[in-house]
């Protein structure tokens, strides 16, 4: 063993980097964190595993762009709800003024 060593071209973090991932520091909530670490000891995984089988579902089920399509069916159901209810709100301004 050497009396001293060179570390003058070190570098910090990982020995051996994994590929595909990248290691990064992020503000969780704590109930969101206590969630996944509680459902990842049931299920015998880590919970960082968990997290990201998470996130990649999300993007996965998101990522779609909204078509010209699904905006006209989404305002085709939504509208007549959304006018029946504004009439009742305007019939009650009115009166307030007479």
């Amino acid at each position: 063993m050497k009396a001293e060593y060179d570390f003058s071209k070190g570098k910090r973090g990982a020995v051996i980097p994994q590929k595909g991932k990248t290691r990064i520091s992020i503000f969780i909530d704590n109930g969101v964190l206590e969630e996944f670490r509680a459902r990842a000891q049931k299920a015998g995984s880590g919970y960082q595993t968990m997290m990201n089988d998470a996130l990649r579902q999300y993007l996965s089920e998101s990522g779609q762009p909204v078509t010209e399509k699904t905006l006209r069916q989404v305002l085709r159901q939504e509208m007549p709800e959304y006018l029946r209810a504004m009439k009742p709100a305007a019939a009650r301004k009115g009166l307030r003024k007479g």
